[in-house]
């Protein structure tokens, strides 16, 4: 069994030259040479070119929601924690610049409205971060008394969105900005406190 850092090290090898190629172009030879190995190696560990990237997405995938997890502060208040999420979970792809790449040349990676999700399971558990999130935030009176569950698959969706139309439709710097305005508008809302000098409605 090959050990854990030789495995991120293949799989960086791999998101590297799959990002250069593409999946159709990119035998396993190329990357074995990355990594001074024989491309027969591979089938020692690997079914198939189509077994290695996707072990090289979900590595892919997993070190997003890291990133993302580990910006949360633990000791701040639940509000803090999800606006911090909201934006570093964006943030990510613009230094994961092979990642980006992939994706651009991927967009199946993260689809918007997907029939068949080879990673199903790694969304499933951002999707439920999030949840969690809401439901503490619910919990400690922080938020409104929302429907976690139907929140959570809005907030998703509209996520994925941004991030097609920022990082593969290359609408970097204006939907960033749209997307800061999206974040204030989920945490703060859109109608101003109402005072009693407000006329009623």
């Amino acid at each position: 069994m090959i050990p854990k850092k030789n495995m991120a090290e293949i799989y960086e090898a791999s998101l590297s030259v799959f990002s250069d190629y593409g999946f159709k172009k990119t035998t396993l030879n190329d990357i074995a040479e990355r990594l001074n190995m024989t491309g027969g190696n591979f089938y020692r560990y690997f079914k198939s070119k189509k077994d290695l990237y996707e072990q090289t997405v979900s590595y892919a995938l997993l070190q997003w929601q890291a990133y993302s997890i580990d910006s949360i502060p633990r000791e701040a208040d639940i509000r803090t924690q999800f606006t911090m999420m909201s934006f570093k979970a964006v943030e990510y792809l613009s230094i994961n610049d092979a990642f980006r790449r992939l994706l651009i040349r991927d967009p199946d990676i993260f689809p918007i409205f997907p029939a068949n999700d080879p990673y199903e399971k790694i969304n499933n558990d951002s999707m439920e971060l999030v949840k969690s999130m809401l439901k503490k935030g619910v919990d400690t009176k922080e938020f409104r008394n929302i429907d976690p569950e139907l929140t959570t698959q809005l907030l998703w969706l509209i996520y994925k969105t941004f991030i097609i139309r920022i990082y593969v439709q290359n609408h970097g710097k204006e939907m960033q900005d749209i997307w800061k305005v999206f974040v204030d508008l989920i945490t703060n809302g859109l109608f101003a406190e109402k005072t009693n000098q407000d006329p009623d409605v």
